[in-house]
């Protein structure tokens, strides 16, 4: 078996490092929060600092496959604009803006360093405002419910991927109508009290799809490792982070290059 070397940054749950590392990778999770669970293969710390760290001791080199960052989307969400206007009693304009300012160089960071440091790389991110958006540029985000995994709850989940493919559903479920009680049911993380634990409902990752992300990315990146020697016909790029996923049908992916070009990577997921 293929082990990948895999880094979840922003994670307390343990809810994918578990889970790689019950699959046979070795996988690491960070956050400045300890974790919840035993804590095996968590580190304490800063996440930012952590990654500098790592890019100056490997350089060029990429040592990680797979890195998933779930970088603080609160003030980045086009859902709590408003508070950046109008904000909420005891809370002032400017220190808002200041937390806005801190999450989008938190997430600049991320995605910098991640890159560096591994060839396939997924940043969870929200729908965004406005002034996110002007700030972190056009982000393309392929969008996942819970519910296309079999998971009875609705929570939309963007990721900005970097070569990794689109997330397949595996039991895509019914919703159920507005207005039912099921439907309130399952929007039980839109609905959750205000609470100092409230960003811990919300930023709950769900079985189904982390399931789903080990399953499906692991095999991707092991597919892409081994298959490595394949080149572009066109401009000679090799199969990696310069080929980005465009489909994937069954056990096969459409991978296309930067020049345009694009090749079947069999069994890739």
């Amino acid at each position: 078996m293929t082990k990948l070397n895999v880094l979840i940054i922003c994670e307390t749950s343990g809810t994918l490092r578990r889970r790689f590392q019950a699959a046979g990778h070795t996988c690491t999770s960070i956050d400045v929060l300890p974790a919840d669970d035993d804590g095996h293969g968590h580190i304490q710390g800063d996440a930012i600092q952590f990654l500098r760290d790592e890019c100056a001791k490997h350089g060029d080199a990429r040592p990680y496959d797979l890195i998933i960052a779930h970088p603080p989307c609160t003030r980045l969400a086009n859902s709590g604009v408003r508070w950046l206007h109008t904000p909420p009693a005891g809370r002032t304009r400017e220190d808002l803006w200041e937390q806005f300012n801190a999450a989008v160089d938190f997430y600049r960071a991320v995605r910098t360093y991640s890159i560096r440091l591994a060839e396939h790389v997924a940043i969870e991110n929200p729908i965004m405002h406005r002034y996110a958006r002007e700030r972190l540029g056009s982000i393309k985000r392929h969008v996942v419910q819970p519910w296309w995994f079999g998971d009875a709850a609705f929570k939309a989940t963007g990721w900005e991927l970097h070569a990794l493919p689109v997330l397949r559903a595996t039991e895509r479920l019914e919703p159920p109508a507005k207005g039912t009680d099921e439907h309130k049911a399952w929007s039980f993380i839109h609905r959750a009290s205000p609470g100092p634990m409230r960003w811990k409902v919300r930023s709950k990752t769900f079985d189904g799809m982390a399931d789903a992300i080990v399953d499906q990315w692991s095999r991707f990146a092991i597919a892409c490792r081994t298959d490595a020697e394949h080149q572009c016909p066109q401009c000679g790029a090799r199969l990696g982070w310069e080929w980005v996923s465009r489909t994937a049908v069954s056990n096969e992916a459409v991978l296309e290059c930067h020049c345009g070009v694009t090749t079947l990577l069999e069994e890739a997921l």
